[in-house]
């Protein structure tokens, strides 16, 4: 039941040997005026790979990091780290936030202020939360489950145990990618533990859609162009759901590979459209986010939840979760289901909102008014633990 105070600190040995790494680097050839056709550009990698090298200060995103308040807990055999920032009002909303891939907690830190001190940027000190943002385990600084077979519905189970360890035996939940997965899956098992569920991913977890389900146009057409964007995009998910561990070696081995594999994601699942091609986040903000993959060497067992999702236990036809939902569309295309789609497992849908900007990654995009959605969305809840 120990909840121990955690501090990130990576060895000056991990440092030099990333330095090491980087210095070696040899860059694969590419076709004449390329672009974005067969990947990440040679160009982009080299600015980025400079960058790494001889600019970044991964020191200081420690310090970022660890002025929060971070913790570590044992469950089910399992380390699990999280952050835990208690809120400033006179009564928070306990509220989990599970990130999303490939992602880590990093993503989330600009988000944290806004709900646990709404009051400093002209909110209600009423609409306060205590934020609780674990690392998933498998990610980050939570520990590798040693056997297979750990997936979204057990990584939920997870926690749920550790919101419970905090005392919180009801609790809002925010999610996306993954963790709207993870989050999905825990309104059915335990809806009564979930106060209200807040997603921009509302199509995951996918109601079960048969050849004999009666669907809407706007859902068929849904499906359709989810399918076109997977045999455009999806060829990472289809290897790492395929053969993981064959990805691994090269991934978890070099450092370039590793920040292209992740980069590549974090920038075109962030693009409004096709002609638009700058980055939307700065390089110390991405090369965090790939520095604490390569650090904790977790891009294989984060990559084998695709694997294991053969393993989940996906909803069925008869699966409906009433914990209330709020939904916020990004301008991800694929991200976008109708209204009548989600419907099917979440028919308590309380609010429904366009956020016009942003992607997939929209903590790190646009925190504070994400942060004015999730508040908005908890207001119209009836929070039983103020009760």
């Amino acid at each position: 039941m120990e909840i121990s105070p955690f501090e990130v600190r990576i060895s000056e040995k991990a440092l030099s040997d990333l330095k090491k790494r980087l210095a070696l680097t040899r860059y694969p050839d590419e076709p004449a005026n390329a672009g974005w056709n067969y990947g990440i550009p040679l160009d982009d990698m080299k600015t980025i790979i400079s960058y790494w090298q001889d600019e970044f200060d991964w020191r200081n995103a420690e310090k970022r990091i660890n002025a929060f308040a971070n913790f570590t807990t044992t469950i089910d055999g399992i380390t699990i780290h999280f952050i835990h920032e208690r809120g400033h009002g006179p009564n928070p909303t306990p509220l989990l936030i599970p990130h999303g891939w490939p992602s880590s907690i990093y993503e989330l830190l600009d988000l944290i202020p806004f709900l646990t001190d709404p009051e400093s940027f002209g909110g209600s000190p009423e609409a306060s939360f205590d934020v609780i943002i674990p690392s998933i385990p498998g990610h980050g600084f939570s520990d590798i489950p040693k056997e297979g077979h750990f997936e979204d519905r057990k990584a939920g189970q997870i926690l749920l145990k550790l919101m419970k360890r905090l005392g919180y035996d009801q609790f809002g939940i925010h999610g996306y990618d993954l963790g709207a997965s993870i989050a999905g899956l825990l309104c059915l098992d335990h809806p009564d533990n979930v106060i209200g569920y807040h997603t921009t991913s509302p199509g995951n977890p996918s109601p079960l859609i048969t050849d004999e389900t009666p669907m809407s146009t706007a859902e068929t057409e849904y499906l359709a162009l989810c399918k076109r964007w997977y045999a455009k995009e999806g060829g990472y998910a289809h290897s790492l759901s395929t053969k993981p561990q064959t990805y691994a070696y090269g991934l978890n081995d070099s450092p370039v590979g590793l920040a292209a594999f992740i980069i590549e994601k974090w920038h075109l699942w962030s693009m409004q459209n096709e002609e638009d091609t700058h980055y939307h986040f700065d390089l110390d903000t991405l090369l965090t986010n790939v520095s604490i993959y390569w650090f904790t060497e977790t891009i294989n067992s984060s990559n084998r939840f695709y694997y294991e999702g053969q393993y989940t236990q996906w909803p069925n036809q008869f699966d409906r979760s009433f914990v209330p939902l709020g939904v916020l569309l990004t301008s991800q295309a694929h991200e976008r289901p109708p209204k009548e789609y989600v419907e099917r497992l979440f028919p308590k849908i309380l609010r429904w909102e366009e956020l016009n900007t942003g992607g997939h990654f929209a903590a790190a995009e646009c925190p504070a008014l994400l942060a004015s959605h999730i508040r908005a969305f908890f207001s119209t809840v009836t929070d039983t633990t103020k009760e």
